[in-house]
């Protein structure tokens, strides 16, 4: 795949500076080191070698990954390594992806309390789903299932919510029986929306009792006991939105299309446009309009602020496993799920040796080599010196007015 044009890099090199001095004092600690990382990200400053094609001669540097899990740049050994450890967790069944999201209202304090908010996101939408498939005139089964969670928008804009990946069926209560959904139907999303509706208010006004939550500048006014009630009391009467989407064609769609979710960054680099006279454009879909590919352009300043928007806690967990998928019982239920649907019970998955060499890993992942000479695209990229870092070193900043 061609390198993309412009990258997210390149804002951050050329705009990072001012972008810092104009709002140095609101940024936190994550957003610093988010911007730095993806600054220095394959640049001499990391360090890296020097290869040579054992065919032609060519040679390139090859700098060091930053390796965040936020970089446009960084996420394809880590996708790909996850979906080769999903495999041997696929039923053949179907699969359907559900989507919980939340009003702007709560977006707004959830930005102000990423930790408190985030969790309390996958802690009900688990909750909404186990309970409802458990309800014997729904399906009256245990489910396994995982979600994502995404906080953008198509615009970058702040808008916080969870991709589940469920499969179509689940354990009787008794474990004895699989029992599948109803054709080309999980659940009714009306009433997942109630309860999801429900459980997490009543999680987030145990969250303000307990005085987890932080108010600042426009929402100061929710620090009192009052205001807080009634905000809530208003969002009690509101549609909360939670959809899903047709079933995937089978198990191994799941993961190609799933793949593509679970080590997305905020905006990938591919679709980037163009810098000129400080605005930055990039391909936006619209989905007010059947999804309709449209330029958006931002000034840089608001480009990089409405990025950082995204940037999670420090250690915080973006994808969760549930019911079946739990860690704890995990291949135990999994193997009675497949006896039950009469799969082939799989021997425990050959874990792949960690090589050294990111390169390695990565070809024996995705079949694809990393190796390969750019030039010839005949002879194979041979390591021939190692570069040390060079911290003082600055990223070249390009030039595309």
């Amino acid at each position: 795949m061609d390198r993309p044009k412009l990258e997210v890099a390149d804002i951050f090199r050329r705009y990072g500076a001012i972008y810092r001095e104009r709002h140095g004092a609101s940024m936190s600690t994550a957003q610093r080191r988010v911007m730095s990382a993806i600054e220095l990200c394959r640049t001499a400053a990391l360090g890296g070698h020097l290869e040579r094609c054992d065919e032609c001669g060519h040679e390139r540097n090859c700098f060091n990954s930053c390796r965040d899990r936020h970089c446009p740049k960084c996420q394809s050994l880590a996708r790909a390594q996850w979906i080769e450890d999903r495999q041997t967790e696929l039923l053949n069944c179907p699969y359907y992806h559900v989507v919980f999201t939340v009003p702007e209202e709560i977006a707004a304090i959830a930005y102000q309390n990423k930790e408190v908010v985030y969790d309390i996101l996958f802690r009900t939408t688990a909750g909404t789903l186990k309970i409802i498939a458990a309800d014997p005139k729904h399906l009256g089964a245990e489910i396994g299932f995982f979600a994502v969670l995404h906080s953008w928008g198509q615009n970058l804009k702040f808008h916080p919510h969870l991709h589940c990946v469920v499969p179509g069926g689940g354990l009787s209560p008794d474990g004895q029986r699989w029992i599948s959904c109803r054709p080309k139907f999980f659940l009714p999303v009306l009433v997942l929306s109630q309860l999801f509706r429900r459980l997490f208010l009543e999680s987030l006004q145990k969250a303000f009792d307990s005085g987890k939550l932080k108010f600042f500048e426009r929402l100061e006014t929710l620090r009192e006991h009052h205001a807080f009630g009634r905000h809530l009391s208003e969002l009690k009467a509101r549609e909360w939105v939670v959809y899903a989407k047709r079933p995937f064609a089978g198990p191994q769609q799941v993961l190609d299309y799933v793949g593509r979710y679970t080590h997305r960054v905020a905006i990938s680099n591919n679709r980037l446009l163009d810098i000129e006279n400080d605005q930055v454009c990039f391909q936006s879909k619209d989905y007010r309009t059947g999804g309709q590919v449209k330029t958006m352009t931002l000034s840089a300043d608001e480009f990089i602020r409405r990025f950082l928007l995204h940037v999670l806690p420090n250690g915080f967990q973006r994808i969760r496993y549930y019911g079946l998928l739990g860690n704890r019982y995990r291949q135990e239920k999994l193997d009675q799920c497949r006896r039950l649907l009469g799969m082939h019970i799989r021997d425990q998955q050959a874990v792949l040796p960690a090589e050294h060499d990111y390169r390695d890993r990565y070809e024996a992942l995705t079949g694809s080599s990393l190796r390969q000479c750019p030039q010839c695209q005949r002879g194979r990229m041979v390591l021939i010196a190692m570069l040390p870092r060079c911290p003082n070193s600055s990223p070249v900043i390009i030039n595309s007015s």
